[in-house]
């Protein structure tokens, strides 16, 4: 509405202003010429007069006088009045108001008699009420003395309708005046402040689309005045509030970045326990919950990280806690976030502790598994050459089996030493292949007469097939062999009398892909992730029985991804296993 804006405000107060001046300034000059008017009328009446008795007093004809005093009565539109003793006289002429006053009035009259008693001058207002006559008269009355003696008294009187006339006059023209000044005001202060608030208004709009986001409008500076002083405020406050925008922008992405590029879960809680922000692996963290828990609620907090959150917002410190889900470990370290000295919320950073503690396993089951692995050969190193020393060999032949058992753990203890340095030195990258162009039909058919001995010793069926037409393939053939050998000693070791192991190789143009199996015990289900990890066996006390390390897959899954390529292993148990393991041509080989 236009009374609620500036220019409704500063328009309205100009207005009443001016108002306020004019009607107090009106009333004064109604009041001056009201008592300007009856002073004027005084004046001349007083004047009259005396101008009435000078004719009196200098005419020595009465009758001539009383002509000439009539010609002014008529003059001057007066009504004149003489007494002398017991006569009386007043002019024909009458008055606006149409009646004159009876004579007795001027004998009657307590300050009008004053005159012809005690000769007293009178000036005085008289509101008169008779039958025919209702009117408010201005009458002057002078004493006079004529040259013979004679003196008497003369009234001037007349109607206050001609001084109220010219004073309704001037009251018009000072109330036209009035008017026309208060039209006049409402224009200009409606046309200057209009002008004057027109910045103001184009900063309001320009405010309005700062509060929407557009920081690209400017205020135009028309004057120096305290507005433009205004406008250049306004725009200095838009451009520093879009760099302000922009560098909280920034920083915003830049937060957003680092929060979705963190391996740690990140969850921002309100005081009320209500998830704000998440990145994704505690997105993740919060899937794998909700699958395991069907009733939970998306929004709110899980029971456990609930728990924790009450603990920290009570006590203001960090708490910490372990969590198992989904068969994976996480610990959840929450701290409080302030405004000030008040707690408004809590962060939650959740750290995935599976792989650590796997490695924690690992490492353990390692030292364990190493020094198992070494006990065994030690201490019959140690029981044997103690039986030397002893000399409880009653014959050679019993020394020379002693001496074989020696050698023979010693060995073996040589093997697992080099095994353990050559997965060593593989994991740490350390791996140094001698690729050369190799058919691979050929070296696995040079693996498998390798192993025909051993097959007729277990009493095992070993077969080889070799398909394809690009045998020929860039890679170490040693290393390759001895991933060979591993497979293929491992499934006759597994494999019981009168089984088979199959030995399938097939070369394409994008790579060459090798397969043993066998049909013997099979590897259990739960054990399966687990078969290329150093140290890890199955059926542990058949493969001591055997002469295996627990080295051999880790080795061969090492080559293999060092040449490019990849391998796998699927089993039932019962129903045997089956290895396979591709090598991927490399582009030498592609392009010949």
């Amino acid at each position: 509405m236009l009374w609620r804006s500036v220019v409704g405000k500063l328009w309205g107060t100009i207005i009443l202003l001016v108002a306020v001046v004019l009607i107090f300034l009106t009333f004064l000059l109604l009041q001056f010429f009201e008592q300007f008017h009856k002073s004027e009328a005084e004046q001349q009446l007083m004047s009259h007069a005396n101008v009435v008795v000078s004719v009196l007093e200098e005419y020595d004809d009465p009758s001539v006088a009383l002509q000439t005093i009539e010609k002014i009565a008529n003059t001057y539109n007066t009504k004149v009045v003489i007494i002398r003793n017991d006569e009386e006289w007043q002019s024909s002429n009458e008055l606006d108001a149409g009646t004159s006053l009876p004579l007795e009035i001027f004998r009657e009259h307590e300050e009008l008699s004053s005159v012809q008693e005690n000769g007293d001058r009178v000036v005085t207002q008289l509101d008169y009420n008779g039958e025919e006559l209702q009117a408010e008269i201005f009458i002057v009355g002078l004493p006079y003395q004529l040259v013979n003696g004679d003196n008497g008294s003369i009234y001037l009187y007349q109607s206050l309708s001609v001084i109220e006339n010219t004073t309704g006059k001037t009251k018009q023209i000072i109330l036209l005046s009035a008017g026309i000044a208060i039209i006049l005001t409402t224009v200009f202060a409606f046309f200057l402040s209009s002008r004057v608030t027109a910045p103001l208004r184009k900063m309001r709009q320009l405010a309005l689309n700062v509060a929407k986001g557009d920081f690209n409008t400017k205020v135009p500076i028309l004057t120096n005045d305290e507005i433009g002083q205004l406008g250049i405020a306004f725009n200095k406050m838009r451009r520093e509030l879009n760099q302000n925008i922009a560098a909280l922008n920034q920083e915003k992405e830049q937060l957003s970045r680092i929060l979705s590029s963190m391996a740690d879960g990140v969850i921002t809680i309100d005081r009320k326990g209500t998830i704000i922000v998440t990145n994704p692996p505690a997105h993740r963290f919060l899937e794998m919950y909700r699958y395991e828990h069907q009733d939970y609620d998306e929004l709110s907090l899980p029971k456990e990280l609930k728990k924790l959150f009450q603990h920290v917002v009570a006590q203001e410190k960090e708490q910490l806690a372990e969590m198992d889900i989904q068969g994976r470990s996480y610990a959840i370290l929450m701290t409080p976030l302030y405004d000030q000295n008040f707690v408004r919320g809590v962060v939650a950073v959740i750290r995935d502790m599976t792989e650590e503690r796997q490695h924690d396993k690992l490492r353990k089951d390692f030292i364990a598994n190493v020094s198992h692995e070494l006990r065994t050969p030690i201490s019959m190193l140690q029981g044997y050459s103690e039986a030397i020393i002893d000399d409880m060999a009653t014959s050679e032949e019993e020394m020379k089996e002693i001496v074989k058992i020696i050698y023979d753990e010693s060995k073996r203890m040589n093997r697992l030493v080099n095994e353990l340095l050559d997965i060593a030195r593989m994991e740490a990258g350390h791996i140094q292949l001698d690729k050369q162009k190799t058919d691979i039909h050929a070296l696995a058919n040079k693996v498998y007469k390798k192993f025909q001995g051993l097959a007729k010793e277990a009493e095992v069926e070993l077969s080889i097939t070799t398909t394809g037409t690009e045998p020929i393939q860039f890679l170490d053939p040693d290393r390759i062999e001895q991933v060979m050998t591993n497979l293929i000693h491992n499934a006759i070791r597994h494999t019981d009398k009168d089984g088979t192991v199959r030995i399938t190789v097939e070369a394409k143009k994008e790579g060459t892909k090798v397969s043993v199996k066998d049909d013997g015990t099979g590897i259990p289900e739960e054990d399966l992730p687990y078969v290329f990890e150093r140290f890890y066996k199955a059926d542990k006390a058949r493969t001591r029985s055997n002469g295996g390390t627990g080295l051999g897959l880790a080795i061969a899954k090492n080559i293999v991804e060092a040449h490019g390529g990849e391998i796998s292993v699927h089993s039932k148990l019962g129903e045997g296993a089956l290895f396979r393991f591709f090598l991927p041509a490399t582009k030498e080989e592609q392009k010949s």
